[in-house]
């Protein structure tokens, strides 16, 4: 969890800007103020976005002061858990959204179904962000904001190829992908091992990484549908040059895309910016789609990234601190925030206040069918030593699927075990 959370603020990053600590504006208020103390990751939000949110809030509410605290993505685990058991833990924390359920596990946060029912209209929650946060029945993280996967394109080679639209379904996908596959350019440039693309095709099948029995964990990668999603993967990478035997960092996508000879890859927007930035001459000519599902009536299931907002059971202004919570995820700051960072909001009702901006419009889309990894507190170790992405390596080298899919599977199960 924490690598799929600091590989998406890395990717953000060239859009974001960074900042260290920013305390609530205007003249400290007396005896009677309180401090709402709220840690924000690295990157998550610009100064300019921030400095309008704590104007406004501290004027609506005078009695309250608000102390921002940024931190880095690096080490934030640990971090977090020790700030839980604190008698000192802020009052409000960013986490991935992904992160919720190792926390939860402490019984450190507080439940805010309340909340989330009465004032927060979670029915309209992104799913890859409600879902995560929602443990055993009870909402203990808030969705703050989401980003996902879209196919970014070259818009000269679609036209140079006679391809006037993005393909709307997977079908349609494949033909446009070999077709693109041809004098020297790269149809799609997909790697071996990018398996949160993968987990996307394995959901649009009805098939999961892992499933809930009883309590126990166990690894699912051999189900038909999971294998047929793993197909799907192996005939798409086959109209490119990406590695088998690497992820979409080894090399970096971004930078492969710039060459100009690739006519698609799959990431968020803002890989966009890398791409730009290391070949000025493809400024203008990159488009966007979501990533196409079995048929026209929706877009694939996406793996969704982004954050929740948690308070502490022990938060010192924990009342003040919801309040706080639900103003950041209230329709006029999502608002703001999609507009100011180019993030998906929290809710499917809001993906209207993004229109016209074609890249965050592919990521709304998609983010309506978005999906979060399995809930279980020990997916992070899954993720520390991924047996997915050999098993990937595996079926794209032509072995066989059924057997190297029981043995990932066994080693998810093993790391999904209670400690």
């Amino acid at each position: 969890m924490k690598k799929r959370s600091h590989n998406l603020s890395v990717i953000l990053s060239v859009v974001l800007v960074s900042a260290l600590t920013l305390s609530g504006c205007g003249v400290l208020g007396g005896p009677d103020t309180r401090t709402v103390r709220i840690w924000l990751m690295k990157d998550s939000v610009s100064d300019d976005f921030l400095k309008r949110f704590t104007t406004a809030y501290e004027k609506d509410n005078p009695s309250v002061r608000l102390e921002f605290t940024f931190q880095e993505w690096t080490g934030i685990g640990k971090k977090v858990t020790a700030a839980l058991e604190s008698e000192k833990a802020p009052d409000v924390i960013e986490v991935g959204n992904t992160q919720v359920a190792q926390y939860a596990e402490s019984d450190a946060l507080r439940d805010l179904t309340l909340e989330s029912v009465r004032d927060l209209g979670n029915e309209e929650w992104l799913p890859g962000l409600a879902e995560p946060g929602s443990i055993n029945g009870s909402q203990y993280g808030i969705p703050w904001y989401a980003a996902n996967r879209v196919v970014i394109y070259n818009k000269d080679l679609f036209a140079d190829a006679g391809i006037t639209q993005p393909p709307r379904t997977r079908a349609q996908w494949l033909k446009d992908s070999e077709r693109l596959n041809r004098g020297g350019t790269q149809g799609i440039y997909l790697s071996g091992q990018d398996w949160y693309t993968l987990a996307g095709f394995i959901w649009d099948e009805g098939g999961e990484l892992a499933v809930d029995q009883g309590g126990e964990w166990q690894g699912a990668l051999g189900t038909p549908a999971a294998l047929r999603g793993m197909a799907f993967y192996k005939k798409l990478q086959a109209h490119g040059s990406g590695p088998k035997n690497a992820d979409e960092e080894t090399p970096p996508q971004a930078e492969v895309f710039a060459r100009g000879n690739v006519a698609q890859m799959i990431a968020v927007p803002s890989s966009a910016t890398l791409i730009e930035k290391n070949n000025p001459d493809l400024q203008g000519k990159l488009g966007f789609f979501a990533v196409p599902g079995k048929t026209a009536a929706a877009p694939g299931a996406v793996f969704t990234g982004g954050s929740d907002l948690i308070v502490p059971e022990k938060a010192r202004e924990r009342t003040a601190a919801i309040e706080v919570v639900k103003a950041l995820a209230g329709e006029k700051w999502q608002t703001d925030l999609a507009r100011t960072m180019h993030y998906v909001p929290n809710k499917t009702t809001l993906a209207g206040v993004i229109e016209g901006e074609e890249s965050t419009a592919a990521m709304a889309a998609g983010a309506a069918r978005g999906r979060a990894t399995p809930n279980s507190p020990q997916w992070a170790d899954v993720e520390a030593d991924n047996p997915i992405k050999p098993y990937m390596t595996a079926v794209l080298q032509d072995k066989e699927p059924r057997r190297a899919a029981r043995i990932a599977s066994a080693r998810i199960t093993e790391a999904l075990a209670p400690h």
